[in-house]
Parts: C-alpha cells; sequence; structure tokens
C-alpha cells in the first residue's frame, strides 16, 4: 500500500513505520526532520509543515492511507501545547479532506477510554498522579477523537493504546476493545509501541473498524 505517515520520527510513529517498512508497504514519511531518516526503494522522506494545508494536501494525494501520528511535543507541559494539539489536528483534517485520500488512521490516547463508571479515564482518580502534568497534551489527543466524531467525509479510525504504552518487545498479540480501558488479569493496563504498531498496521491492511475508535492491550 501506498502510506503517507505523518509524524514518522516521533515516539509512536517511528514505530509505526519501522512496523509498515517491514511489512512491504511504501511509505512517504512527512516530517519536521527528514534528515533524520534514511530514504531508500520504500520510503520517501519530505519536509513539510503541517499547518501549510495546501502543501500538506498536495504531498497528501495519491496514498492509499493517511496515519496521522502528529504530537507538536510529547512531554511537554508549556500551557499553549493543547491549542498547538487543537489546531494541528484541525490543518491535518483539512489537508486530508482536500487530497481526497479517505482512509485516516490516527494514533490516540488512552485518555479519552471509559473506565467501568463511566468516567473518561483522564477524569478518574485511577488516572496515575505522575502522568497530571502531562494533561493538556493528553487531553489535546483526546480533542481529535471529539473532531473526528464530527468529520463527515472520511473513513476514520481512532486507535488508543492502553494506558501504558512504552518501548518493549513485539510478540505479535494483542487483545481488541472498543471504548472501554483493557485491564489484565494483573491489574494493569498496558501494551508495548512495538506492538500497537502492529495493531496500527493489521487495521490498514484489513480494515475491521470505520468512522470510530477502537484500543488495544494486553
Amino acid at each position: 500500500m501506498k502510506v503517507a505517515l505523518i509524524g514518522a520520527t516521533g515516539y509512536v510513529g517511528s514505530k509505526i513505520l519501522a512496523e509498515a517498512l517491514a511489512r512491504g508497504h511504501q511509505v512517504s514519511a512527512i516530517v519536521r526532520k527528514p534528515e533524520a531518516l534514511d530514504p531508500g526503494p520504500s520510503l520517501i522522506p519530505y519536509r513539510a509543515d503541517i499547518h501549510d494545508v495546501e502543501e500538506l494536501a498536495r504531498l497528501l494525494s495519491g496514498h492509499d492511507v493517511v496515519i496521522h501520528a502528529f504530537n507538536p511535543g510529547r512531554g511537554r507541559t508549556d500551557s499553549d501545547i493543547f491549542e498547538q494539539h487543537v489546531q494541528g489536528h484541525k490543518a491535518i483534517l483539512h489537508a486530508v479532506r482536500k487530497s481526497g485520500v479517505r482512509r485516516f488512521l490516527a494514533v490516540g490516547g488512552a485518555g479519552s477510554l471509559k473506565l467501568e463508571s463511566g468516567e473518561e479515564y483522564i477524569d478518574s482518580a485511577d488516572f496515575p498522579a505522575d502522568f497530571a502534568a502531562f494533561k493538556p497534551g493528553i487531553r489535546g489527543t483526546r480533542e481529535l477523537y471529539y473532531l473526528l466524531q464530527n468529520e463527515p467525509d472520511l473513513d476514520w479510525v481512532f486507535l488508543a493504546p492502553s494506558a501504558r504504552l512504552e518501548p518493549g518487545t513485539r510478540t505479535g498479540k494483542y487483545r481488541v476493545g472498543k471504548d472501554h480501558l483493557l485491564i489484565d488479569d494483573k491489574g494493569e493496563s498496558r501494551i508495548s509501541l512495538e506492538d500497537y504498531a502492529v495493531a496500527m498496521i493489521d487495521e490498514m491492511e484489513q480494515p475491521k473498524h470505520h468512522r470510530e475508535r477502537f484500543t488495544v492491550g494486553y
């Protein structure tokens, strides 16, 4: 498949890139610093400002799918990070619509997932105290889900990971959920970055979700 991957050098995007290339897909990597990537027969890096809608739409045009792994600054806690997320999401969605690509897969976050109580995880007492400083950025990712729910044209998916999304092992195995946080038999909610990437490319290759959120975990 011809894949346009926005944010291909990021924390999550780099793992999605590796998984897509390992499965033989042609990837256009849309990044701020293309020099960080080694171009090859299956990988073409492009420098782009995601706020330049016309240029981004031009780069996206002709692809089978767009994967949105944009993050304006993982781990940042400055006061305007939420707005940077939102403005970036809006610009990307505008560009995708203009490009004519209909299939849109988005890297989501666990913050918007629900607990059994019906609360969203980010607003619950279960949300880890060590994540509190990062709530503006996490809310920015949640806002993408809200934007997509009002998106009239795209065949979108918002893939939310489990609460702990960290480097680990690629097992190729994971459980699938819908709107609720997945918790294992040890009371943990986790998935490796590598297996999250597997789930993303699995959904790209064999679509099972349309205009909806789903989640993966162990």
